[in-house]
């Protein structure tokens, strides 16, 4: 039986050894208001190791929010713009920028968000990175962007975990940018990996390995490289969901005979049983202020998903449609709930509003869905072309992207948060 290798990352940018194959981001749709937007060419940005400017653009056009139009020309954070050209273009607003190297080996990258409609400044940053992390500023510039432009904080920056199986004994646990760019591993095994789960500061990440023949829960630290048995009991130990202060893990363990909801401190200490039900409890979820804790359950016959307090007490059934109702994910606002239906012989992502309990169809064929840290997106596992990848849909349905890789199956993502 060989352990995991764990490796030494770094909390801003991972450092571990680089995956070989890359994600391919495909967009399926677009939003039906989009916003045009014309991006120049940064001046002198060929001296950078990336071209900021391009992946400004890919960010804000993945994003489907947005029409982005090409300025065709290289345009400064300091030029002199003629704005009413690029109205008459047909652009609401205008992205310039430079990129500058210093003395001491980093770039100065600034940039300027301007309104060609009232002929003013939106926003400007000014910043300067090390040559790895100039992809990074690219992302931030474009969450500025999609922030400024509309009113919702932007996701670039964030990072992906996602589990990739690239031969029948070879599973990575890997971590990317939202992209799918800079792939890293971090834990390489034989037996099967699952239930990948972010620590809300984004350092942690909380899995299922099977390395011990067994699933047994782990916690990854992500700036240390250390490695923590979260859960080890009798039986399976397994869907791991962090709190939102950080500090305590529900999981699902079948230590008492049928699989029930436990509550346990991140380190593993003062685990405490939840639902005491004759069914099956699995796959709990923190609702998002910490107070409840959504679970699928069987005790009514089929699996359906039900709410309940953290400090115990009667469960409340939250899912009546359908007979096959599993892995409940809460919006980070609190107000939507995302899971997998079985209806009409197939598997469907299907998000409802928890005050009006109205329900919607997103995605047909979906497994194992994760929102976005903004609430505005949900990437799940699909299966196509005789593979299994990654998929994102906006909460309203209008925007899809599909994110695959050349070789292998990509599944179980779980999108990180908001990095401080």
């Amino acid at each position: 039986m060989k352990k995991l290798h764990t490796l030494l990352f770094s909390a801003s940018l991972l450092m571990g050894t680089a995956a070989h194959a890359q994600l391919r981001v495909e967009i399926a749709g677009v939003g039906s208001n989009q916003i045009p937007v014309a991006v120049a060419a940064f001046a002198d940005e060929s001296v950078a190791p990336e071209q900021v400017s391009a992946i400004i653009r890919a960010d804000l056009e993945r994003s489907g929010v947005f029409k982005v139009i090409d300025a065709r020309q290289a345009i400064s954070d300091s030029a002199s713009v003629d704005l009413g050209a690029f109205k008459a273009s047909g652009a609401d607003a205008l992205v310039v920028g430079s990129v500058q190297k210093m003395p001491d080996g980093r770039f100065q990258v600034r940039y300027k968000l301007l309104d060609t409609v009232k002929q003013t400044p939106l926003s400007q940053l000014s910043d300067a990175v090390s040559a790895r992390n100039t992809r990074l500023e690219a992302h931030r510039i474009a969450d500025d962007i999609y922030e400024k432009l509309t009113g919702v904080r932007g996701i670039f920056s964030t990072r992906l975990t996602y589990v990739r199986q690239d031969g029948p004994r070879d599973y990575k646990l890997v971590v990317a940018d939202a992209d799918g760019a800079g792939e890293q591993v971090a834990a390489h095994g034989k037996e099967p990996i699952i239930s990948p789960s972010w620590s809300p500061d984004g350092t942690k990440v909380a899995y299922v390995s099977f390395e011990l023949r067994k699933p047994v829960i782990y916690v990854q630290n992500l700036v240390t490289g250390q490695r923590t048995v979260v859960a080890n009991e009798k039986g399976n130990n397994s869907a791991p969901a962090w709190s939102p202060d950080g500090t305590k893990l529900a999981l699902a363990l079948s230590r008492t005979g049928n699989t029930q909801v436990f509550i346990v401190n991140a380190d593993g200490s003062g685990m405490r049983r939840l639902t005491t039900s004759n069914g099956i409890d699995t796959e709990p979820r923190f609702s998002a202020d910490g107070q409840s804790v959504y679970f699928t359950s069987d005790r009514s016959g089929g699996p359906q998903i039900y709410k309940m307090s953290v400090g115990g007490g009667q469960a409340t059934r939250v899912t009546f449609k359908g007979n096959y109702n599993i892995s409940p994910r809460l919006s980070p606002d609190g107000k939507t709930l995302a899971w997998i239906s079985q209806r009409d012989g197939g598997f469907s992502l299907y998000a409802m509003d928890l005050a009006s309990g109205q329900e919607q169809r997103l995605a047909d064929g979906a497994t194992e869905p994760s929102f976005s840290p903004n609430g505005k997106y949900i990437m799940y596992a699909t299966k196509g072309g005789g593979r299994t990848a990654l998929a994102v849909v906006s909460v309203d349905g209008r925007i899809k992207q599909r994110l695959s890789t050349q070789a292998g199956n990509i599944r179980e993502p779980s999108w990180g948060p908001f990095m401080k």
